[in-house]
C-alpha cells in the first residue's frame, strides 16, 4: 500500500471504531481481516496512527471544538498531524485525492488545520480530565491512588504497551525460549519480576514465529503474570479459574502444578471458552476442563469447599489496561463503575463457596481504582469473617510486599493490576463449612 492508502485506510478504521460499540481492538481485527491486502508492516503503520488518534482523543476533541470544527476521523487524523509538527502544507499534500487516497481537503479542513498550525497537543487551558486522556469522574479516584504520582502514571498510561512473553515451563525453559525467539528474529530480554516473562524489545509479530506455533511461548502481560504466581498453585491441587475468559491464567496456573491435579476453567461466555481449546492445546496442557457458569446452573453447590485455590480475575473497568485499549477510557461512565462493583462483589460471594478449610481464594483486577480493590476487599471479609488477607511474600520485590499486589504502568513498567491471597481459616473448620451452608440457596 502507499503512504496515503495507509492513510484512507486509518480514516475508515476510526470511522469503523467510531460507530461500533465494540471494544476498537475487536474492531480493527474484524477490518484487517476483511481487507486481506493489506500486508503486515502496512497493518503497523495503520495502527500507529489508529491508536495515535484513540490515545490523544480528548485533547484532539478539544481542539478541534476550540476552532468550532466537529471531530471527524479525517479531522482529527490532519489534527494529530498538524499538533505532532507535520506542517500544514506536507499534511494536506497526503490527503492528495490520488487512486486510494483520502480526498484533498475542503476550505473548512484547511482553515481548521491553519488555526491548529504552531501549536502542541497539550494547552494550560485544559481541564485535568482532558489533559490526562481519562473521564472527568475518574480524576479524583486516581489522584486519591497516585498523588503527586498520577501525572507520570497518566503519561505512562498514555504510551504503547510492552509486548510480553510468558515462557511455558511445560515446554521450555526462559533461556531456550530467548534462544530460539532469536533465531526468529524476536530480541526479548528477561522481565524485571516474573521469573517466567520476556519482553520483546518493540511490537513485532509473534505469534506467526515458531515458539509460538508450538506453545513455548504465550502473549501476556508481566503484570498478568504476576498474578498466577501470588496463587501459588502447586502440583496435585484442586483449583478453579472462576472468570477464566479465554485461558490465559488458567495456562499459567497448570504451568505451575506442573500439568498434575486439577483446573476448572470457568466463565459466563461459551466464546471465550471455545476460544481457549487451540491455547490449552498449543501448550500442552493436558489437567484442565472447562465449565461454562449458566443462570441456575448447580455446579458451584456441588462444588462447595472442594477447591485448594479459586481465582477471581473479575470484570473490572480496566483502568490498568489503557494502555492497550485507548478506547476503553472513552466509553467508561460512572453508572459502569457502579454496576461493575456489586458485580464484583456477587462473584466473589459466589466463588468463595469453592474454597475448602485452609484453602486460597484469589480476587485480581486490571484495575487501578480502589472501589474495585481495596474497598472490595474490605466489604467481602465484613461478610465472610472465616477469610483473612496474606500479605504477598517474599517471592516478590521488598517494594511489592505489603497486603496487597499494587502495579501500574509508571511504577512498575506493567498493566495496572490488583491481586489479594485471602484464605479460608483452617482452624475454624466447622465454621468454614457452616459458612458454605449458610450461603447455599
Amino acid at each position: 500500500m502507499t503512504p496515503a492508502g495507509r492513510l484512507q485506510a486509518a480514516i475508515e478504521l476510526l470511522g469503523a471504531i467510531e460507530t461500533d460499540r465494540r471494544p476498537a481492538d475487536a474492531v480493527a481485527n474484524e477490518f484487517l481481516r476483511t481487507r486481506r491486502f493489506i500486508g503486515g508492516g502496512d497493518r503497523r503503520d495503520i495502527g500507529e496512527t489508529v491508536w495515535g488518534v484513540l490515545r490523544a482523543r480528548r485533547r484532539l476533541g478539544w481542539w478541534i471544538a476550540r476552532v468550532g470544527a466537529e471531530p471527524t476521523p479525517r479531522l482529527m487524523v490532519m489534527a494529530l498531524m498538524v499538533l505532532g509538527g507535520i506542517t500544514v502544507h506536507r499534511a494536506a499534500s497526503e490527503f492528495g485525492g490520488s487512486r486510494f487516497a483520502p480526498p484533498p481537503l475542503d476550505d473548512d479542513e484547511r482553515r481548521v488545520l491553519e488555526q491548529l498550525d504552531k501549536h502542541t497537543l497539550d494547552h494550560p487551558n485544559m481541564s485535568d480530565g482532558v489533559r490526562l486522556e481519562m473521564p472527568d469522574f475518574v480524576v479524583p479516584l486516581l489522584r486519591a491512588r497516585f498523588g503527586e504520582r498520577l501525572e507520570a502514571e497518566s503519561e505512562a498510561l498514555m504510551q504503547q504497551a510492552p509486548l510480553d512473553l510468558r515462557v511455558n515451563l511445560l515446554k521450555t525453559t526462559r533461556e531456550e525460549a530467548t534462544g530460539l525467539l532469536a533465531k526468529a528474529k524476536l530480541k526479548a530480554e528477561p522481565t524485571k519480576i516474573s521469573p517466567w516473562g520476556l519482553r520483546l524489545a518493540s511490537r513485532q509479530s509473534v505469534t506467526s514465529s515458531a515458539p509460538f506455533r508450538d506453545g513455548l511461548v504465550e502473549i501476556q502481560d508481566e503484570g498478568s503474570q504476576l498474578v498466577a504466581l501470588l496463587a501459588d498453585a502447586q502440583p496435585g491441587m484442586r483449583v478453579a479459574d472462576y472468570c477464566a475468559g479465554a485461558g490465559g491464567k488458567t495456562l499459567a496456573l497448570a504451568m505451575t502444578m506442573q500439568n498434575k491435579g486439577h483446573i476448572v476453567a470457568c466463565d459466563v461466555s461459551p466464546a471465550r471458552l471455545d476460544g481457549a481449546i487451540k491455547r490449552l492445546r498449543r501448550a500442552g496442557v493436558h489437567n484442565a476442563e472447562r465449565h461454562l457458569l449458566e443462570p441456575g446452573d448447580k455446579w458451584t453447590k456441588r462444588q462447595a469447599g472442594k477447591f485448594d485455590v479459586v481465582l477471581v480475575d473479575a470484570p473490572c473497568t480496566g483502568t490498568g489496561t489503557w494502555r492497550r485499549n485507548p478506547d476503553a477510557r472513552l466509553r467508561l461512565t460512572e453508572i459502569d463503575l457502579a454496576e461493575l462493583t456489586v458485580k464484583q462483589a456477587a462473584i466473589l460471594d459466589e466463588a468463595q463457596r469453592l474454597v475448602k478449610p485452609g484453602g486460597a481464594l484469589i480476587y485480581a483486577t486490571c484495575s487501578m481504582l480502589r472501589a474495585e480493590n481495596e474497598d472490595q476487599i474490605a466489604g467481602f471479609l465484613s461478610r465472610h469473617p472465616t477469610f483473612h488477607i496474606v500479605p504477598v511474600g517474599e517471592t516478590f520485590p521488598t517494594y511489592l510486599r505489603g497486603d496487597y499486589l499494587c502495579l501500574s504502568p509508571a511504577h512498575d513498567g506493567t498493566d495496572g493490576f490488583f491481586a489479594c491471597r485471602l484464605e479460608r481459616a483452617r482452624a475454624m473448620k466447622l465454621l468454614a463449612n457452616i459458612e458454605i451452608e449458610h450461603d447455599r440457596p
